[in-house]
């Protein structure tokens, strides 16, 4: 799918069925979703740039994801995808910046595309171009990944909430224990993917810092890449604090459950030793040997119940008395 961006009455109009052979002269932004052969032939015309293919967006050298050919910046990113669903994942993202016009390609749905499309599409300045429009999408991903560490931080305090609550509020351990060892694994899935995704823009972005010398760019939005530069910084920071301390709360979950089955596991073995004495007395008395006396008691059965539970009980009582239980 093709989706052309021209500017009019101060806002970034997308036009509606584009010509693939005669595409609009004052294009600003293209933005390619899963381009077709023909969209591809029809960018490279207008543009005069080579779109990288998908498997050329997925190279993972530095060298084939940021470079310059013929006066055109490639820069590839990887961005947060379905980080609201149980199933988040990352792709690569392409911006191509050519003759002040910028195209995109991508195989996915990365939120902040949709948001700059509603922003821009809304108002924005009369001279806006590539740059400017690859600014904005640049500082929503940047500001889409704080959001997101921002809602998987509150998160992890609920887990570790849910790890050191009272021992009398909690119910149903299993069950319990089970998913809060998801919900862990989710989230440090969800944080590795977000640096990993900072990462990659942290680079986007620095990358540009230093094509821009000799570019005729305001000083806004050179303080504007600046600002983005920090906040990567911050970000990424905060993202590995964050894979900390999901570590520490699983490595505390995991005690967790290994004290409770110490606990169930002494249970049983109290439970042995209380029965090992009764049970050697009515093993004793289950014996058919014709010389047992007690067998011609009149309360030889009443005594041995007595004695097996005077058996049990003292076990217990010692156990109770040196604090085992």
């Amino acid at each position: 799918m093709l989706s052309v961006f021209v500017p009019a009455d101060f806002a970034l109009k997308r036009v509606v069925s584009p010509e693939l052979a005669a595409l609009p002269e004052n294009t600003v932004w293209i933005d390619m979703v899963r381009p077709t052969p023909e969209e591809d032939r029809a960018v490279e015309r207008l543009a005069g740039i080579a779109v990288p293919t998908r498997e050329d967006m997925q190279e993972i050298e530095i060298s084939s994801r940021l470079y310059i050919e013929n006066s055109a910046r490639y820069m590839t990113a990887t961005l947060m995808c379905h980080s609201d669903t149980d199933m988040p994942r990352t792709t690569a993202v392409t911006f191509i910046l050519a003759g002040h016009r910028l195209v995109t390609v991508r195989y996915d749905q990365p939120k902040p595309f949709a948001l700059v499309e509603a922003k821009l599409g809304r108002s924005c300045t009369p001279s806006i171009n590539g740059e400017m429009v690859l600014m904005e999408l640049l500082d929503a991903v940047i500001d889409r990944c704080a959001d997101i560490l921002e809602r998987c931080g509150a998160e992890i305090d609920q887990v570790s909430h849910d790890i050191f609550e009272p021992e009398s509020e909690r119910h149903g351990h299993a069950k319990q224990y089970s998913r809060i060892l998801i919900e862990i694994g989710r989230k440090g899935d969800l944080t590795s993917k977000v640096r990993e995704s900072l990462v990659s823009i942290g680079r986007v972005v620095t990358f540009m810092s230093a094509v821009i010398e000799g570019v005729k760019w305001s000083k806004d939005m050179r303080e504007q890449l600046k600002t983005m530069q920090r906040d990567v910084a911050s970000l990424t920071d905060h993202a590995s604090y964050l894979s900390s301390k999901i570590t520490f709360v699983l490595d505390a979950m995991l005690g967790v459950v290994n004290l409770e089955q110490n606990n169930i596991i002494k249970l049983f073995s109290v439970m042995a030793v209380v029965l090992m004495p009764p049970t050697l007395i009515a093993s004793i008395y289950g014996m058919n040997f014709k010389m047992m006396p007690e067998l011609d008691w009149p309360h030889g059965y009443p005594i041995a119940l007595v004695m097996m539970l005077i058996a049990a009980i003292v076990p217990y009582w010692i156990f109770k008395w040196k604090k085992w239980l």
